[in-house]
């Protein structure tokens, strides 16, 4: 997927043959099968990310076309399709009958991510959904089983984890200069009062942390609600969230959403014996591998080095993985099981602070969806006007 470089073209190469916008002919990329793709919703991640990422790899000859674009706005619909080149739907039902797709980016509210979903499944289509794969563990567990038992790729949006910093972490564990990580530190702080803090933002770094650690066997997480803002219906603005891993590691996410999202925002730590690295802020990897010498720092040259928000972001290899993977040339980086995983340890950090005290894993799915919805029921605004 992503080489050593930030980037998917090595950038040696890209020197060598005088490529430094990395868009010269690529006969290997531009032989691979045409993939028709789909959108469903049109809101500011597809908009600024999903669509631009797919401009980008089809201007490095990625065969990739953004054949239709579903959104219920019809100014923003047709606005999308006239820059893109594609149809727009009112109706996602409409667009699924009248368009031959390959796969569906579903980007839409989350309360209708498991029916988009499904619908695509039952027409063989394949699927990448926005994080939380549903509002539903029990809804999210039908969607990964229907999807593995019709031998359909269904992935969850973790654009993190193609991230080079993260995924220069992710290389640092897996060739021992990390080795049998102890400890994760991670933080979070979200500003945007129309998000959920854990649904909506924090569950990435939940990917994140069991990306780099492994699979967690118990939650224990203490909140408490400091401020007034509009969406009441939220039961916490501030959460600290304690985690057992598999492993027998540690780890712990502390996460706001009082805080400014366009200060310093995320920081992840990884701790191994005598050594340590963090990502700050999706930006730059530190690595601390000995008492002696510097830290060592990853980070882009600006504006020497050429950047692109939809390839640093993760966007282009989340995308790329996902229609290499509809090829039958890669397997899925990051599944539907996963987007699971994470809304479990969304739903078990719930828990915990609601009923205090430790939540192990696996949860029970059925109840633990019927606790956290009771736990959402003092609601005073309408969710879905929310999401959309």
């Amino acid at each position: 997927m992503l080489s050593d470089t930030y980037g998917h073209s090595p950038i040696q190469k890209m020197f060598d043959n005088a490529d430094v916008y990395g868009v010269a002919y690529d006969e290997e990329r531009a032989s691979r099968p045409l993939i028709k793709i789909g959108i469903i919703g049109l809101g500011g991640v597809a908009l600024s990310k999903h669509i631009p990422a797919i401009a980008r790899l089809r201007a490095i000859w990625e065969p990739v076309k953004l054949a239709a674009v579903c959104n219920r706005n019809r100014r923003t619909g047709e606005n999308a399709a006239d820059t893109n080149g594609c149809r727009w739907y009112g109706d996602y039902k409409e667009m699924l009958g009248r368009e031959e797709l390959d796969g569906v980016i579903i980007t839409g509210p989350d309360s209708l991510h498991y029916e988009h979903a499904m619908a695509c499944l039952e027409r063989g289509i394949h699927v990448l959904v926005e994080k939380p794969l549903s509002r539903s563990l029990v809804e999210s567990e039908g969607m990964c089983r229907y999807a593995q038992e019709k031998g359909l790729i269904l992935m969850t949006v973790s654009n993190k984890r193609f991230s080079p910093p993260y995924f220069r972490a992710k290389k640092n564990i897996d060739n021992g200069t990390i080795a049998n990580p102890a400890m994760f530190v991670g933080k979070f702080n979200l500003g945007y009062d129309y998000v959920d803090i854990l649904e909506g933002g924090t569950i990435h770094i939940f990917d994140i942390m069991r990306y780099l650690m492994g699979n967690v066997k118990t939650v224990s997480a203490v909140g408490t609600r400091q401020y007034d803002f509009n969406k009441t219906y939220y039961p916490f603005d501030h959460a600290i969230s304690s985690f057992e891993f598999g492993s027998g590691a540690i780890g712990s996410i502390y996460t706001s959403s009082a805080a400014l999202s366009l200060k310093p925002w995320e920081r992840v730590e990884v701790y191994g014996e005598k050594c340590w690295l963090a990502v700050e802020d999706q930006f730059k990897l530190i690595l601390n591998d000995s008492e002696e010498g510097p830290s060592k720092v990853f980070t882009p040259v600006i504006p020497n080095t050429l950047l692109f928000d939809e390839e640093f972001g993760g966007f282009m290899g989340l995308i790329e993985n996902f229609i290499q993977s509809i090829r039958g040339a890669e397997t899925p980086a990051v599944t539907g099981w996963d987007g699971l995983k994470a809304l479990e340890l969304v739903c078990a950090t719930h828990l915990s602070i609601k009923n205090g005290g430790k939540i192990r894993l696996p949860l029970d799915f059925a109840p633990a969806d019927k606790e956290v919805r009771e736990w959402f029921a003092h609601a005073e605004i309408d969710q879905e006007k929310i999401e959309s």
